[in-house]
């Protein structure tokens, strides 16, 4: 039997999971979440998909996981009761913050509550200079008597955060051990190895937040390998992490800062890879759930990467110096804008009787109305329904079966009728109103970064990104969309494609001109041993080339490796910020770079200023991807051939264990390889359904719109309007726009003429 890796992905509203066998094939299933219970519909699902696929469960090499349970640890408050050591005059660090208000002149806001309550912040005396050297001793007693008081007050986690720790962690390590003596099994996080840089809030905040989502993160991971091993599955699980790379449930566990960010990164890494193969490194990604829609940039091929970002800010839209609602953590994560606009996003009306969509959502239970699962609060969905935009009678192939008429009443009576408009107006006037929500939080991460969106591509997936593509891409100007192949379940193919990575870092904060070449590769030196020994942790060696899943051509594959990448953050001497640059090379180089750097970014260089070095970095990446093959068309189970698209060539051999199994939390060695490229799933049939009656604004009214299978759209440009309805996304086609089917089977939708801004 073929061997295969499960990706799965919690969604606010659905659970999606797909299955990747070393033989091309491809297996889906898609369930809505259980908010009570996530872990639940994971055990549920996989069990559904296994015999879906009629693959034996022993066979599975690794799961997969993108989650949101720490973002949701934080946005509900839900954390463990947190303590936090820290030097005598830093108990106000979390409160003090940076001084950044989001809103100057609203004299209603405030502050988020620190997580840390402040009678559970213990001072302690002892101080470092910010060399490391000692000034004053540690109190060990003053230690002894605070973790003890936090023990008694019922504190489930620690945070130690020491001044300059990061320059000498032994007083940090000092701590730690005497917690474990007066307070045995109590989580500890030390800012030495959470965060060992300079800057005490960000460092306090990213330190204090770990400690808060550990345990909750912890029991989250260990529940999910529970309901694994109930259906028999005992194969690694791995969790993506907030950077795009992913990391052992161990890792993730104790460092769960790394996975706050974990659900919207794989789609923006499957939109990177797909964008590559299809020869276009410019695109900007929309990716639209139930809950909200994220946007992000893929430029010249690279991803776009924030260095830090606050969590509980509200939306993460707009403006990126519009700082200070939410937690700091300092990490590295892929920069992605969202906004609170899905399918499952609550319509409603204020007190002066102005339209909204969201942000509050249905969620998964009880979802919209249509869903007749007891939501009587009419949604997004509710409204793409009764506009024809959705199939009326179900979705998920006949799986989720609709009450239109339930969600026409609660549209009448609590949209339309307040509004004294007709039902349809009243619902294109609600996806006009969710399109410009979209449209907004692209323009986060385009136009308001000096990018004209104009020039890139879009690439739209998520359950609902398709029915709602074109028409964020008109108002954007944006003439080209591309839809993938399972676009619901885009963000979980993500998933299988991301590495294994882990990042580390020094701070240094010395005049560059005054490190010797030698002092520099001896810092970089030691990061290097650093990521070695955690990426040997983690299962993976410079020596692990497992066996490889290669692509359709099995001498192009090259053999998994440990990558290690360098970078610093500079910045001229008396500057508040740093910029990043990559480090290979000789100082004089990394000068250079930086001040190119800093005219490409600030339009002007400081000839001649000193320049100095804040932190070095390195980056830990293990894997190394076919040589230009794109493995296997892969089909689902059961599937035919596609003539069209070339069948299934195959995704090379995955092989057997390597000799001496993984431990149950490491990364098996298979090859991680380029995402694929499915053909049709062949859910929908027959290929051509029955047409139906779609709104299209005041002016075009109902329109008979044809409906059809994504198997069914041909290859040269077919005009507008007409649906395209498959098992996990249904993608519209306005007037004015044309669809055509490439030969990987991806949607391509034009703008039949293309708009000027």
């Amino acid at each position: 039997m073929p061997a295969y890796r499960l990706g799965v992905d919690i969604g606010g509203t659905f659970t999606d999971l797909v299955l990747v066998a070393e033989d091309g094939t491809v297996a889906t299933h898609k369930l809505p979440s259980t908010p009570d219970d996530y872990g639940r519909a994971i055990g549920e699902g996989v069990a559904a998909l296994l015999e879906q696929a009629n693959l034996p469960v022993g066979e599975a090499r690794e799961l997969v996981h993108g989650t949101t349970v720490a973002t949701n640890a934080i946005l509900e408050g839900r954390g463990a009761p947190t303590g936090l050591i820290t030097t005598r005059g830093f108990r106000d660090t979390l409160e003090i913050g940076r001084l950044r208000y989001p809103r100057l002149y609203d004299l209603r806001w405030r502050k988020p509550t620190p997580l840390v309550p402040r009678r559970w912040r213990q001072e302690v005396r002892g101080r470092l200079d910010p060399r490391g050297n000692e000034v004053e001793p540690l109190d060990e007693d003053a230690v002894r008597q605070a973790i003890a008081f936090l023990r008694d007050e019922g504190v489930a986690s620690l945070a130690v955060v020491l001044l300059h720790a990061y320059a000498n962690d032994a007083p940090e390590r000092r701590v730690a051990a005497i917690a474990r003596e007066v307070a045995p099994g109590l989580p500890i996080s030390l800012s030495s190895d959470v965060l060992p840089e300079i800057g005490e809030y960000e460092r306090t905040s990213t330190t204090v937040v770990n400690a808060y989502l550990q345990p909750v993160v912890g029991r989250y991971l260990r529940g999910v390998e529970r309901r694994l091993e109930a259906v028999g599955l005992r194969a690694p699980v791995l969790v993506m992490q907030s950077s795009g790379g992913v990391m052992s449930a161990r890792a993730a566990a104790e460092h769960p800062i790394h996975v706050v960010e974990s659900g919207p990164a794989a789609g923006v890494i499957a939109a990177q890879q797909l964008g590559a193969r299809l020869g276009v490194p410019d695109a900007v990604t929309l990716d639209m759930g139930g809950t909200t829609a994220k946007a992000s940039l893929v430029e010249d091929g690279a991803l776009a990467r924030a260095t830090e970002y606050e969590v509980g800010a509200g939306l993460n839209v707009g403006n990126r110096l519009n700082r200070g609602a939410g937690y700091v953590l300092r990490v590295p994560a892929i920069d992605v804008a969202e906004v609170g606009a899905g399918g499952g996003s609550l319509v409603w009306l204020d007190q002066a009787g102005a339209l909204h969509v969201g942000p509050r959502s249905a969620g998964a239970v009880p979802g919209p109305v249509c869903y007749g699962q007891g939501g009587e609060e009419p949604t997004l969905t509710d409204a793409n329904l009764l506009l024809g935009y959705l199939n009326g009678e179900a979705l998920l192939g006949g799986a989720l079966p609709l009450d239109r008429d339930r969600a026409e009443r609660a549209f009448r009576e609590k949209v339309a009728r307040p509004l004294g408009l007709d039902p349809l107006e009243a619902a294109h006037g609600v996806h006009r109103i969710a399109v410009a929500s979209m449209v907004r939080v692209v323009r986060a991460v385009s136009s308001e970064r000096g990018r004209d969106p104009r020039r890139f591509g879009l690439v739209a997936f998520g359950g609902n990104g398709p029915l709602h593509a074109a028409a964020v891409a008109a108002e954007l100007g944006i003439s080209r969309v591309v839809v993938p192949p399972w676009p619901g379940l885009f963000s979980a193919f993500g998933l299988l494609v991301a590495e294994p990575a882990r990042h580390f870092s020094r701070t240094v904060l010395r005049p560059l001109a005054a490190l010797a070449g030698s002092e520099l590769e001896a810092v970089y030196a030691g990061l290097e041993a650093r990521a070695r020994e955690e990426m040997a942790r983690e299962g993976l060696t410079a020596a692990g080339a497992g066996p490889e899943w290669c692509g359709a051509d099995a001498a192009r594959a090259t053999a998994p490796f440990l990558r290690l990448a360098r970078s610093a953050d500079l910045r001229y001497a008396g500057q508040s910020f740093e910029l990043r640059v990559a480090a290979d090379g000789p100082i004089a180089a990394l000068a250079e770079r930086f001040e190119a750097e800093h005219e490409r970014t600030y339009g002007h260089r400081a000839a001649g200023d000193p320049i100095e070095l804040v932190h070095a970095r390195v980056t830990a990446t293990w894997g190394a991807r076919a040589g230009g093959a794109w493995p296997g068309q892969a089909r689902p189970a059961g599937e035919p051939e596609d003539p069209r698209v070339g069948g299934s060539v195959g995704g090379g051999a995955m092989g057997p264990e390597p000799a001496g199994s993984a431990p149950r939390d490491a990364p098996s060695t298979v090859h991680r390889p380029p995402l694929p490229g499915p053909s049709s799933r062949g859910q929908v049939e027959p290929a051509r359904l029955s047409p139906r009656r779609a709104y299209f604004g005041p002016d075009l009214g109902l329109v008979d719109t044809p409906v059809l299978a994504r198997a069914a759209v041909r290859d040269g440009p077919v005009p507008g309007p007409l649906i395209v309805e498959e098992y996990d996304a249904t993608t519209l086609v306005p007037p004015g726009w044309t669809i055509r089917r490439d030969a990987m089977n991806n949607l391509v939708l034009e703008a039949g003429r293309p708009r000027n801004g």
